[in-house]
């Protein structure tokens, strides 16, 4: 049974239900055989280990542990789920210092264990600073990590299908960019519906609140509907994201990147963008003039974020980082 490579894929925050389902979806998908399933809590870990092997996946070698050395050495792919999840009420930011200090850990893991990885993707929220935390202590170079920001465009297409009436595949080049959040910046004008520009289409501005709203709040809709945020998208992306870094078909939706440029320095922040085996590349967004004033909001969030970080000693000054990692 041909799998897409034989090198090491490592999940960390594998007992829980976005991990275990990426487990899944990677085996499903053949990316490797080779899947390494981390986690600290051992007797959750124990039981998706036993459903994973329920499945009986041909030729797969899937091993398991709570132990950060063994999970890290020799792993060529990382995804990390392994931050505390998203409850109602709760925003991405609510999160910030706890899942930063597992960014940090994480990354240290990756600069003692595996410094030759090919790509790592960070899922766990807030993405925008999780993802820059782990490549800060890292030390890898930026186009090896990425952030998990595609549902917020994928829950744009759906809103717009839905309004429309067509099917969701019929909804393209409808964005999100910036901050994977709250202050996203939402990118319509250049979408099409069933081939048709959006700007054709009649639309109240009452029903554009409407769709707007339900991209921003998709994440907290899925937790009242089902009581516990989303598992099942995040885990089916990061693993294309994966898919893509290994080889395989390129994702083109879009994804948190580092981004140093004249408009946007020191942050990672969603971008138009494609990862390859080459790792990710990404272009600078173009829109409107009210999307691009909501992105610059968007941006200067996530600045905010960043710095808060920096004033409680997670991350060092911007001055400091390049000490930390010369890649940047």
């Amino acid at each position: 049974m041909k799998y897409l490579t034989q090198e090491k894929l490592t999940i960390v925050g594998a007992a829980g239900k976005i991990g275990a389902n990426m487990a899944q979806s990677a085996l499903m998908l053949r990316l490797t055989p080779n899947v390494c399933l981390y986690d600290v809590y051992e007797t959750g870990l124990r039981g998706v280990v036993a459903e994973i092997h329920h499945c009986a996946f041909e030729e797969a070698n899937i091993t398991w542990t709570t132990d950060a050395a063994e999970a890290f050495k020799g792993a060529k792919y990382i995804i990390s789920s392994g931050g505390a999840p998203r409850k109602e009420g709760m925003t991405r930011e609510d999160l910030l210092k706890g899942n930063c200090l597992i960014a940090r850990e994480l990354g240290q893991n990756i600069k003692t264990y595996c410094p030759d990885v090919k790509h790592v993707t960070v899922i766990f929220n807030p993405a925008d600073l999780t993802g820059l935390v782990t490549l800060l202590y890292s030390g890898l170079s930026p186009e090896k990590l990425t952030t998990l920001a595609a549902l917020d465009s994928t829950r744009l297409q759906e809103a717009l299908a839905l309004h429309f009436g067509v099917p969701q595949y019929k909804v393209t080049d409808a964005r999100t960019y910036g901050g994977h959040g709250e202050s996203m910046a939402v990118f319509a004008s250049g979408a099409h519906i069933d081939g048709k520009p959006l700007s054709e289409l009649p639309m109240s501005d009452e029903d554009w609140a409407a769709i707007k709203e339900a991209t921003i709040q998709g994440g907290s809709n899925i937790i009242k509907l089902r009581g516990h945020s989303s598992f099942q998208s995040p885990a089916y992306n990061a693993v294309r994201m994966i898919e893509a870094a290994m080889g395989g078909t390129s994702f083109s939706w879009p994804s948190g990147c580092y981004v140093n440029s004249d408009s946007f320095k020191n942050v990672m922040m969603g971008m138009p963008s494609v990862i390859d085996e080459r790792g990710v590349h990404y272009a600078s967004p173009a829109g409107t003039k009210e999307e691009m004033a909501d992105l610059q909001k968007s941006y200067e969030h996530v600045c905010k974020m960043r710095d808060e970080i920096i004033g409680l000693g997670i991350i060092p000054p911007i001055s400091e980082w390049k000490t930390l990692n010369p890649n940047l």
